[in-house]
C-alpha cells in the first residue's frame, strides 16, 4: 500500500477552516479506497506566524517540505500585513524556488450551479487556464529610489525568457492535444508590449509545429475577457501570462458561479519538488470564523493532487461526490446563494464518498 505525504499550509482567513474540511476529505478517500494511505503534516505558516517570527515562513521552511509528494495549501492574506508581504513570503516564496511554472485551473459548471451569463450551461463553459507561473509580471524585477521624494521611482519589469515561454508554451499544448476538442487559444498583448509579447507570440507559433492536430489562435487579451463573456462557447484551453491569467481565471471562475469553487493546480510537472494545491478564493476575512467558508474550490483541488499522485480513481470518485453535492441546493454555502456551513458540505462529500454506487 502506497503511503503520501501531504504538507498542509491553511494560512490566513478561511484557509485553516477549508484546507482542514479539504484534509478530512482526503482521508475519507484513503479509507474508502484502501489502495493509499496519507500522512500529513501540518504547518501554522502565515500572517499569524509573521506577527510572532517577522516572517511569514520559517527561513528552513522549503527544506522543511521540499520531499512531501504533495502540498495543499489555504490562502495567503492578512489585513493587518501588507499584501505584497504575505504573498512573496509565503506562497510565492513556495511556488518559485519549487519550480511550479504551470498553474493549471480548470473552470466549467458544476451540477446545482448557475452561472451568471444568460443561458449558459456546463457544455458551454468548460475550461482549463494554463498560467505562466514562475516568471512574466511576477518575475520580482524591480525597486523603488527616491522614496517620498517627489521623483520617487518605482519598477516592475515583466520578464520573459524563450526558455520558459518553451516550457508553458509545450505543456499548454500537450494538455490541449489531451481533452476532446483540441483546441488552445494563447492570449497576448503583443499590439502594445512590442519586445517580450512578441517574443511570447512567436514561439507560440513555433511550438504549435509540434502538435498539427491541436487547432489553436491568438486572442488579445483585452478582447479575451470580452469573448469569455460573449462566446464562451468558443473557449477550451487557455494559456497566459501570469498576471493575465491571474485576472482571466478570476473572471472565469465568477462565470462559473462562485470563486468559491474554483481551483488550482500549481506544478512541478518535471516533479522535481513537490507540487502545490490550492482554491483560488483568497482569504476572506469577511467571513473568518463564520462557519460558512465553501470548501467545493479546495476539494476541487484535492481532486486534482491525486490526480498528480497517480490515484486516478480517487480523483474521479471525490469529483464524482463534489457534483451531486453541489446539484443538492441544500448543500449550497452563501456565496452560491444559500446557507449551508462549511461543515455541512462537507459531511455531504464525506457521506457520497462512502455510498455504495459511486
Amino acid at each position: 500500500m502506497k503511503t503520501y505525504t501531504i504538507a498542509a499550509i491553511p494560512g490566513d482567513g478561511i484557509g485553516a477552516e477549508v484546507v482542514s474540511a479539504g484534509v478530512e476529505v482526503l482521508q475519507a478517500l484513503a479509507k474508502r479506497d484502501g489502495g493509499f494511505k496519507l500522512t500529513v503534516d501540518h504547518f501554522d505558516w502565515g500572517g499569524d506566524y509573521y506577527k510572532k517570527h517577522g516572517t511569514m515562513m520559517p527561513e528552513n521552511g522549503r527544506d522543511l517540505i521540499k520531499l512531501h509528494d504533495a502540498i495543499l495549501f489555504g490562502s495567503a492574506g492578512h489585513p493587518d500585513i501588507p499584501d505584497h508581504i504575505t504573498l512573496w513570503g509565503l506562497r510565492l516564496a513556495i511556488c518559485q524556488p519549487f519550480d511550479q511554472y504551470a498553474n493549471v485551473r480548470p473552470t466549467r459548471i458544476l451540477p446545482g450551479i448557475t452561472s451568471p451569463l444568460r443561458n449558459v450551461h456546463g457544455p458551454e463553459l468548460d475550461w482549463m487556464i494554463v498560467r505562466e507561473n514562475s516568471e512574466g509580471e511576477y518575475a520580482g524585477v524591480g525597486g523603488r529610489v527616491h522614496r517620498g521624494l517627489p521623483l520617487e521611482v518605482a519598477t516592475d519589469v515583466s520578464i520573459l525568457t524563450r526558455a520558459g515561454v518553451e516550457r508553458i508554451m509545450r505543456f499548454a499544448f500537450k494538455l490541449a492535444q489531451s481533452r476532446p476538442r483540441k483546441l488552445l487559444t494563447v492570449v497576448t498583448k503583443s499590439n502594445a508590449q512590442r519586445h517580450a509579447m512578441v517574443m511570447w507570440d512567436e514561439i507560440a507559433s513555433e511550438i504549435a509545429v509540434e502538435f498539427n492536430d491541436v487547432t489553436w489562435d491568438k486572442m488579445l487579451v483585452d478582447a479575451m475577457t470580452m469573448r469569455m463573456v460573449m462566446k464562451p462557447e468558443s473557449i477550451d484551453t487557455v494559456v497566459a501570462t501570469n498576471l493575465h491569467a491571474d485576472v482571466l481565471s478570476d473572471l472565469a471562475a465568477a462565470l462559473a458561479g462562485s470563486v468559491g469553487i474554483a481551483p488550482t493546480a500549481n506544478l512541478n510537472p518535471e516533479r522535481t519538488f513537490p507540487s502545490m494545491f490550492e482554491p483560488i478564493h483568497g482569504s476572506a476575512f469577511d467571513i473568518t470564523g463564520k462557519g460558512i467558508a465553501n470548501p467545493i474550490g479546495t476539494f476541487w483541488s484535492a481532486v486534482m493532487l491525486l490526480d498528480h499522485l497517480g490515484e486516478a480513481k480517487a480523483a474521479k470518485r471525490l469529483m464524482t461526490a463534489i457534483e451531486r453535492t453541489t446539484a443538492d441546493k441544500r448543500f449550497h454555502t452563501p456565496d452560491l446563494g444559500g446557507t449551508a456551513k462549511t461543515t455541512d458540505v462537507t459531511a455531504a462529500v464525506i457521506e457520497t464518498i462512502h455510498g455504495a454506487n459511486i
